[in-house]
C-alpha cells in the first residue's frame, strides 16, 4: 500500500484517496448526498479538505473529528 502523507503525495492523490475513502462509505451514491454532515453542516468531505491542502494530516483530522466522542 503505497504512503497517503502529504509528504508522498501530490494534490491529485490526496483529492483522489479522500473520494475513493468517502465514496459509497454508507452504500449510497453520495453525488448529492448530505446524510454524513453530522458536524458543521457541511458536506462529509469538506472535513477533509485540510489534508487536500497540506495542511494537515488524515490522522490529524480524525483525532480532531473524533475528540468529542471519545470519552477519556
Amino acid at each position: 500500500m503505497k504512503s497517503i502523507l502529504i509528504k508522498d503525495t501530490t494534490r491529485e492523490e490526496r483529492i483522489r484517496i479522500v473520494h475513493q475513502a468517502l465514496w459509497g462509505a454508507c452504500g449510497i451514491d453520495c453525488e448529492f448526498c448530505s446524510g454524513c454532515d453530522n458536524r458543521g453542516g457541511r458536506r462529509i468531505e469538506s472535513i477533509y479538505q485540510p489534508y487536500i491542502d497540506g495542511r494537515k494530516e488524515i490522522r490529524e483530522i480524525n483525532a480532531e473529528y473524533n475528540a468529542p466522542f471519545v470519552r477519556g
